[in-house]
């Protein structure tokens, strides 16, 4: 039976200790919160959890193997460290790490140490995210774009923009269903409130091949919006969360494009394009709620030592482009290298 605390009671807090009191594979054993009516409101509903504001009472129980981490993104990388440094599994929210030197400090500690890292990037367990990984690795042919739209009005983060608020939940997707890594990153985007972060925002991820990626963030939307598209040479996929069953739809559609020599005095190439149209279908997809599913895994990895799909690796990636996309946003849309050495793939 693995050990589990949860910090932080706060937005996503409660869904964590949710899903790991009804694990049959875990004990949640405390919940830790620096605000004393959030600590009352879980003694209410779990009376035999116990409640602390005390981080370091959890570090020093030896019945804690694993420490989920929920507290707003500049407190990650010092209470990940330090749940790491006492022996503690970590689980934290995305974005993992406020700088790239802070996640890779952390993926370093917990290789060192064996630990395992996982980052709560919810989307890339969710049946629609794990059928399109599904369908680009076996039916979409060559790559062509990935183009992402994730708006809504509301609600303004007064400590990290638009970008590290929903732009994060797109790369994480991204990254797990594209088999193809970004070598580069453009953004611009706007504040509309005086003296607090960007609240739109549009990326442009630049690949080795001509594959290109776009997307689009913003809080000042009057509808919600999330809704992606990916093309492919043989197929397409549209992908849209507010679905209530059929969130991913694959068009058997596209280009054909047929070389067509000429010569007159100098060889030129016309092309020809040719539209294809075919058929529509939408998979049956796996309904499990995504973060439980997330959880069992996490707890699998701890009892047999292994890395999760998301793990520090990949909360690593997404934060390198995060950063680099604020590089540019301040340099209107600067294009910024991303270091593809240096990435771990």
């Amino acid at each position: 039976m693995i050990g589990i605390a949860v910090v932080g009671y706060g937005y996503w807090g409660p869904n964590l200790v949710r899903n790991i009191a009804e694990a049959p594979e875990a004990q949640l054993l405390y919940v830790c919160d620096l605000r004393p009516e959030r600590l009352t409101m879980v003694k209410a509903r779990y009376p035999a959890v116990e409640i602390t504001s005390d981080f370091d009472e959890i570090l020093r129980d030896p019945r804690v193997h694993a420490v989920a981490i929920a507290t707003p993104v500049f407190t990650h990388f010092k209470l990940a460290m330090q749940a790491m440094m006492a022996g503690k599994h970590v689980f934290v929210e995305k974005p993992m790490a406020s700088t790239v030197d802070e996640a890779r400090r952390m993926v370093d500690e917990a290789a060192r140490r064996r630990l395992v890292l996982a980052v709560d990037h919810t989307f890339v367990h969710t049946g629609a995210v794990r059928k399109m990984r599904e369908v680009v690795e076996n039916g979409l042919g060559d790559m062509y774009y990935y183009d992402s739209v994730r708006v809504n009005l509301g609600l303004f983060q007064h400590d990290v923009s638009v970008i590290w608020d929903l732009a994060v939940h797109d790369l994480s997707i991204m990254d797990y269903v594209l088999q193809e890594k970004p070598v580069a990153v453009s953004a611009t985007g706007m504040s509309h409130v005086a003296g607090e972060p960007e609240n739109i925002a549009y990326l442009n991820l630049f690949f080795e091949s001509k594959l290109i990626a776009h997307i689009h963030v913003n809080w000042l939307a009057p509808v919600k919006v999330r809704r992606t598209l990916i093309g492919g040479s043989s197929k397409m996929i549209v992908y849209d969360d507010l679905e209530p069953s059929e969130k991913i739809k694959i068009y058997d559609k596209g280009i054909t494009l047929n070389g067509n020599p000429q010569c007159n005095g100098e060889k030129v190439y016309q092309m020809l394009v040719g539209y294809r149209t075919g058929d529509m279908y939408a998979p049956q997809l796996d309904m499990t709620e995504a973060l439980g599913r997330e959880l069992k895994q996490f707890i699998d990895c701890v009892e047999k030592n292994e890395q999760p799909i998301a793990d520090g690796n990949a909360g690593l990636r997404v934060v390198r482009i995060l950063e680099a996309a604020t590089q540019s946003l301040a340099q209107r849309g600067r294009v910024i290298e991303l270091e593809q050495a240096r990435l771990i793939a």
